[in-house]
């Protein structure tokens, strides 16, 4: 067990549309640390060996200087570039293509990293210690299958709007069977398409994009992306989601995918309003001792 080698893949190309800005390099810690510290000082704790930041080049020197530097001197770092015009021989980009590929594509991107099995996360987001130690000693029993970590519903709410999240339905063994994916959600309720109220109970198991694979995911994604391109191409918008993917594998009876689920709270900055609820949870862990030598 602990000769076992686990890789952090993290999908910081995304702009941050409603935030308004490069959310993955704002500074929430008091030396000027941002999200990503927090993350890679919890993977690595939990024990994981090396990170790949998924980024674009626009972003590289600034990334580096802000994040990467610092980070590269606690733990092996690599950096994978997801671009538009990434693409399998036989595919060009259109012309009227702004949009990236999708966190699918992303993951592809750094193929040539990740020899070992490995954790995907989003860049802005704060999983807490518990769901990288749950990721990890999942992939340390080598079953040869996925795993996700899932949050309670209530504990991944922002009072400054509203959330899109991908409700997860699991079987008796806690495998996932389906994630629904729900927008608008505000107090732990939305309007479906005939405008009717629905409440979700609080403690409903949401997906915040964090997964457990082997490397033989690679295989499966580049599959799925040769055929998203062949279909989707054109579209303008079209994104190849990564669990658009991993529904297909379950679906097909290729793959299962354990559900772990997190009690801790999730924090995120969707909104800029969120930035100062970030920053004084952040502080107030770190005061009780949980970020020592960040």
């Amino acid at each position: 067990m602990s000769n076992f080698n686990t890789t952090l893949v993290v999908m910081a190309a995304g702009m941050g549309s409603r935030f308004g800005g490069l959310k993955q390099l704002e500074p929430i810690g008091a030396n000027g640390e941002v999200l990503l510290d927090y993350s890679v000082y919890d993977a690595q704790k939990a024990g994981f060996n090396k990170v790949v930041f998924v980024i674009k080049h626009a972003i590289e020197k600034d990334f580096r200087e802000l994040v990467g530097k610092r980070i590269e001197k606690k733990i092996d770092v690599d950096y994978a570039f997801q671009e538009l015009d990434k693409l399998p021989s036989g595919f060009t980009v259109p012309a009227d293509r702004e949009k990236p590929w999708g966190t699918g594509h992303a993951v592809l991107c750094c193929k040539e990293f990740v020899n070992q099995p490995f954790a995907a996360i989003n860049a802005d987001d704060f999983y807490g210690a518990s769901a990288y130690r749950q990721i990890n000693n999942c992939l340390a029993k080598q079953s040869g299958d996925y795993c996700m970590v899932g949050f309670r519903l209530k504990n991944t709410l922002t009072d400054n709007g509203t959330v899109a999240r991908g409700v997860c339905e699991t079987n008796s063994s806690n495998h996932l069977t389906n994630i629904t994916e729900i927008t608008n959600i505000k107090d732990c309720a939305y309007e479906d398409e005939n405008g009717k109220k629905i409440i979700l109970p609080p403690d409903t198991v949401v997906s915040m994009n964090m997964w457990g694979f082997t490397t033989d995911l690679f295989g499966y994604l580049e599959e799925g992306f040769n055929k998203f391109l062949t279909e989707k191409i054109n579209v303008p918008k079209s994104e190849y989601f990564l669990p658009f993917q991993i529904d297909e594998l379950i679906k097909k009876g290729e793959k299962q995918v354990e559900v772990l689920v997190a009690e801790d709270k999730w924090y995120g900055m969707t909104y800029k309003e969120d930035k100062p609820v970030v920053k004084a949870a952040i502080s107030e862990m770190t005061k009780n001792g949980q970020y020592d030598g960040i």
